[in-house]
């Protein structure tokens, strides 16, 4: 072969590698986003189907507005609320289908067992719906992000409303995994710092359907205030029966980890009067209004503060892949910290080196029958709980990234 051809071929080939260059810095050029949620069972409700619609939505908006050079895909699947499952599914698109992300995940003992796999892999996760502080603590990775709420912000929210309110003796109902245990113990922590006292607590299955007998033991202990460190339909239950069995209204129930579908599900009547932390209102102002209008129309529900959360993780993660022109996880996760959040979701919110996602949360009081003026108007917002007062100081975090 003659020397000018071959300087013909590699002059090309060098033209042709940079003019790919944005492309090949995209494996695949393509994005995938897994959603991996709870699509049956007790947290169905609140993420869901729900989750995976508010992800395609922010696939959709992002093409939309972006207009990158690279595709996105979704793919979804049902953890059944089991680590096993879980982690053997994130390790399946990991490995076999190029999944970039898995989000979502809902409760935490799947989302510990994913971020290890992850880790492993060198993929970033993405959590609305876990809850455990461990996550952002002991067990913090550099490639999470714990996005929406947790269990520090929910006792500092609900637990100290109520305990300041007059609602000095507690007993918890606790679901027996690491969401409820760290549930109770940040709440545990809040109510005896603002002059309260824990009597006890009971332990129950998850799931479980009948709560009779943890009742009764809550109800002997004489509480004013009855804890549910509980979500999904555990708590519904719970509140259920507590009803029926004549526990309520003699001693209030306190929702630790309630969502909009969670009243929704009971009426105004069976929760009117009990105080909830969010992360989200949907008739918050015009943004979450409109946001939130877009989400009905399509899944005909408001949508929790898990799926508002989702769409807004998922976004801003998009925008990080675009802006960083790479989806190799270091990279991102860099550019993710580095950008600030500002959307109906959030406003300033950041994430820190722990991974926390801070952010304002809100203390909300479910209004009456009488009070509401229409579907889905169930909250007043009683307190805006700054980002900095809302979560975990770095100052007392375990997280071994946080430098002290």
């Amino acid at each position: 072969m003659h020397v000018r051809k071959l300087l013909t071929l590699a002059c090309t080939a060098a033209f042709a590698a940079f003019a790919g260059g944005a492309h090949a810095q995209i494996s695949g050029d393509t994005v995938k986003v897994g959603v991996l949620t709870d699509m049956s069972g007790t947290y169905s409700d609140l993420a869901g189907a729900g989750a995976v619609l508010a992800t395609q939505m922010a696939i959709d908006d992002f093409v939309a507005a972006e207009k990158p050079d690279f595709k996105v895909e979704l793919v979804s699947a049902d953890h059944q609320n089991k680590a096993d499952i879980a982690s053997n599914k994130a390790r399946e698109w990991f490995e076999r289908e190029g999944v970039d992300t898995v989000t979502e995940l809902v409760s935490t003992t799947t989302a510990l067992a994913v971020m290890k796999v992850a880790k492993e892999m060198n993929r970033i996760t993405l959590m609305s719906g876990p809850g455990s502080t461990p996550i952002t603590n002991e067990q913090c990775t550099d490639l999470n992000v714990h996005y929406t709420y947790d269990t520090y912000a929910l006792a500092n929210g609900t637990a100290k409303a109520v305990t300041q309110q007059g609602g000095d003796s507690w007993f918890f109902l606790t679901a027996d995994y690491a969401f409820g245990q760290a549930l109770e113990k940040d709440s545990s922590s809040v109510v005896t710092a603002t002059g309260g006292k824990v009597l006890g607590s009971v332990r129950h299955p998850f799931p479980a359907s009948d709560f009779s007998s943890f009742l009764l033991q809550a109800q002997a202990s004489g509480a004013k205030i009855i804890g549910l460190a509980n979500a999904g339909a555990d708590t519904t239950n719970a509140i259920k029966q507590a009803a029926e069995f004549g526990i309520t209204p003699k001693q209030q129930l306190a929702g630790l980890l309630m969502f909009i579908s969670d009243v929704h599900s009971l009426g105004l009547k069976n929760t009117q009067g009990m105080y909830l932390t969010t992360g989200f209102y949907w008739d918050l102002n015009e943004d979450t209004r409109a946001w939130s209008q877009r989400y009905f129309e399509k899944q005909k529900r408001m949508p929790t503060m898990v799926q508002a959360g989702q769409y807004s993780s998922v976004m801003h993660y998009l925008k990080a892949v675009k802006a960083a022109g790479t989806d190799e996880a270091g990279k991102v996760m860099a550019q993710m910290k580095s950008t600030p959040i500002n959307d109906f979701f959030a406003t300033n919110g950041r994430i820190r080196d722990d991974g926390r996602m801070v952010h304002d949360m809100y203390l909300a009081q479910v209004k009456s029958p009488a009070e509401s003026k229409g579907p889905w108007d169930y909250y007043h917002i009683r307190q805006t709980i700054p980002a900095d007062e809302a979560f975990q100081p770095l100052s007392e975090s375990r997280c071994p990234l946080v430098k002290k």
